[in-house]
């Protein structure tokens, strides 16, 4: 049966990307690649510069995460330098690829192993992490929806009509709102810990809990802001409502489990953005994915080649003093005599 769970989710992803390919497809007929062209070199260095700060904003968020549960685990000896690389790592791999393919807990793995973490702390560290991403979008599409329950009717085309109703909307906002109350108090309180699947994980301590407040509404800024300032400034898009629309359409495609959200992604921004040209929304989604997916996917190639070269390397060396008996073996111990 686990064989069987293993493969439906890479099944349901390839139709995802099938399905949301072929609509996407329709969308987008009729327009040039001129049109995307004109509008990729319409967006003005500085814009592009500031798209590029966004990206690294969210990178060091993402790292904040692992730094942020590492200090529930109490662990302190791991420099901010390997955590930041790990993270980096872990997210451009799973980001581009799916956790389905090449999970993140499988990097963080290898590379929290090499510093002396056992699998029960690594496993409470990635919930940790997966959690904080879900606390953060849970907290500010709350916050969008409280502050404009109209935004919903962006998406009428693919929501049912309830849903997209502004007293629904404001209502799902304030639960929304509710539920990060509930951690809140839960952390102050030292409630008993929640459980998923099979993992427990105890409440944070208050000092972490905030940080997770901080850190997980960051990283989401930061990752939308590279779409809003690439965006056309002449037609005034505002931030909220592009972050609302980045919300939605990153929610999706992470649901989908499509690779990268491949087609999912760029439907939902599309549909939701009908004020601004096509071809200013897709040259700006170009831009995300160059600098949010396929720049870091790069570089993290780069990082794990370089990381399993040295511990391979590390390895060849151990074989290699064990068979020439330069190192004595340790001594026996009392119950070995």
């Amino acid at each position: 049966m686990k064989n069987v769970r293993e493969f439906i989710w890479p099944v349901i992803g390839l139709l995802a990307v099938v399905v949301s390919g072929w609509l996407l497809y329709r969308e987008l007929r009729g327009m040039s690649l001129d049109d995307v062209w004109d509008s990729l070199t319409a967006v003005p260095a500085h814009r592009y510069a500031f798209a590029a700060l966004s990206t690294l904003v969210a990178y060091a968020a993402l790292a904040w995460y692992d730094r942020i549960a590492l200090l529930h685990l109490g662990v302190s000896h791991i420099s901010w330098l390997f955590v930041s690389i790990t993270s980096f790592t872990t997210y451009a791999l799973s980001h581009n690829i799916g956790a389905s393919v090449f999970s993140g807990a499988v990097v963080r793995y290898r590379a929290y192993t090499s510093k002396g973490l056992g699998a029960p702390q690594i496993a409470v560290l990635v919930a940790l992490c997966s959690f904080t991403f879900g606390l953060g979008t849970i907290l500010l599409g709350g916050v969008v929806l409280v502050a404009d329950p109209t935004l919903l009717h962006r998406l009428e085309e693919l929501l049912p009509s309830m849903l997209t109703n502004p007293a629904t909307a404001r209502i799902v906002g304030f639960l929304l709102l509710g539920f990060v109350a509930l951690y809140v108090v839960g952390s102050i309180l030292h409630l008993p810990p929640l459980v998923i699947r099979k993992t427990k994980l105890g409440y944070p301590r208050p000092a972490v809990m905030v940080r997770q407040l901080i850190a997980a509404p960051l990283e989401l800024l930061g990752a939308a802001g590279i779409i809003y300032f690439v965006l056309p400034a002449h037609l005034e898009p505002s931030f909220i409502i592009v972050l609302a629309v980045f919300l939605a359409s990153f929610s999706a495609a992470l649901v989908s489990h499509a690779p990268g959200g491949l087609g999912v992604f760029e439907l939902v921004f599309l549909t939701a953005m009908p004020d601004i040209p096509k071809a200013d929304v897709l040259a700006a989604l170009i831009i995300f994915r160059l600098f949010y997916l396929l720049i870091p996917f790069g570089l993290s190639l780069v990082v794990v080649l370089m990381f399993e070269r040295a511990r391979l390397a590390q390895a060849w060396r151990g074989r290699v003093v064990a068979a020439d008996g330069s190192v004595p073996p340790p001594p026996l111990s009392s119950s070995d005599q």
